[in-house]
């Protein structure tokens, strides 16, 4: 057991300190292997290689269609088009609402996290600047709507985090729908009013809205489609995977062909708009499939057995040991699926076996796994995170503060909240 902790604590180090997990989470899995007593090489090429290969041939297609379909919907304008009708709807007065609510239309309607980020903050900005409130909330705002209750809690929702469950618990995107719709007002709802605490607390300190010193200019398409027509395909991903129960890849080529009838005069960006789309995914499935592989050994090794032991041995509903579980390894990873990955791929069929002889459902523990992803990953090492920074101009000293009570401590609280529902017998 030694070993599988020491291997957490070199990917967990070499991660915060910004190395790729690409070639960190071999090394971290040959760390387990060597104290585990496994040949290093076999470690590697069978037990590591079989857990890459397997998550890659299982999840590949939804990465890239993913990428795909919010690359078309940035490029095409149409990503602009809804979020600039949901600001304009709610009002600068209410700047942060208006971002919020934007990043999480988005976000739920399968755009993803890094897509939203471009698309939502230059709206962010000009809101921001009509409001006279800080730029310092502007990361913290973009987070909440876009890394937390529609990518983990909301039902129904297309985002990996929602989706990668399913596999190991049999479940489908609705998987207990009051345990996630009571965990997204948690989350939703306390981060808005933390968020203008901080708004109100900033502008009593004299910290309003300045310009930022090095303006990072996003390019915008020249023309900005119908929002109502914009707005179709997120809603065909959302109901062809939810109503019609199509498999999640039929339900994305259908937004993905849509959107391309819609733009069809805008053909000449398809190409370019489908080739970046396809090159960013397959950065995203090769770091989630080298997390899940470092799981597979772990599993592999002897010390694996008492780690299990002593996870299913935590008093109480074994819900608990799942959110433990997936928010320690997403905290270490950095990443919400990485770290649901390397749990569920060591514990995910230890979890169904206990929810097939309790009374507790497979639906449950699908929610908590989603919910758990999306809490400790926000640690400051966390790539979205990073980007937000990149692309906002702040930093951690700034504006971190903020991301980890909304996108780290609430959605932990949020968690804990419905576990001792269930507990208690409400959910």
């Amino acid at each position: 057991m030694f070993g599988i902790f020491l291997g957490l604590v070199v990917l967990m180090a070499l991660a915060y300190l910004g190395w790729s997990i690409i070639w960190v989470a071999p090394i971290a899995a040959g760390v387990v292997a060597l104290t585990g007593g496994l040949d290093l090489l076999e470690a590697y090429k069978d037990t590591y290689m079989g857990g890459f290969v397997a998550f890659a041939k299982d999840w590949f297609p939804v990465f890239m269609l993913g990428a795909i379909f919010g690359k078309l919907m940035e490029n095409t304008g149409m990503a602009r088009s809804v979020a600039v009708a949901f600001t304009k709807l709610i009002g600068t007065q209410r700047a942060i609402l208006g971002v919020l609510v934007s990043a999480a239309v988005l976000t739920y309607g399968g755009v993803s996290l890094f897509v939203v980020v471009f698309a939502v903050y230059p709206l962010a900005l000009s809101l921001f600047r009509e409001a006279n409130i800080s730029r310092k909330l502007i990361p913290a705002t973009v987070a909440l709507g876009a890394f937390t209750f529609t990518m983990t809690a909301l039902p129904g929702s297309p985002q990996i985090q929602n989706l990668i469950p399913m596999e190991y618990f049999q479940t489908d995107a609705m998987a207990a729908p009051v345990m996630g719709v009571i965990a997204a007002i948690i989350m939703g709802g306390g981060g808005y009013f933390y968020l203008r605490w901080r708004e109100k607390k900033l502008v009593a300190q004299g910290e309003v809205f300045t310009e930022p010193k090095e303006k990072k200019e996003i390019e915008q398409p020249d023309t900005t489609p119908n929002f109502f027509l914009s707005l179709l395909p997120l809603l065909t991903v959302l109901l062809t995977l939810n109503l019609l129960n199509w498999d999640v890849v039929t339900a994305l080529i259908s937004g993905i062909v849509l959107i391309m009838l819609l733009n069809v005069t805008m053909f000449k960006k398809f190409i370019p708009s489908m080739n970046s789309g396809a090159a960013g995914s397959v950065i995203a499935i090769i770091n989630t499939s080298a997390a899940v592989g470092f799981g597979t050994v772990v599993r592999e090794v002897p010390g694996f057995a008492n780690l299990t032991q002593l996870l299913m041995g935590i008093k109480g509903n074994p819900l608990i040991s799942e959110a433990i579980a997936v928010n320690v390894l997403a905290g270490a990873t950095g990443s919400a699926s990485g770290g649901m990955g390397i749990a569920l791929e060591a514990l995910g069929s230890k979890y169904y076996e206990i929810a097939m002889n309790t009374g507790i459902s497979p639906e449950a523990f699908h929610r908590v796994a989603s919910l758990s992803s999306g809490g400790l990953d926000a640690l400051p090492h966390n790539g979205a995170v990073l980007t937000l920074f990149a692309i906002t101009g702040m930093t951690h000293k700034d504006s971190y503060k903020d991301i980890f009570v909304v996108a780290v401590l609430i959605p932990v609280i949020s968690v804990a909240f419905v576990i001792l529902l269930n507990t208690i017998g409400i959910l």
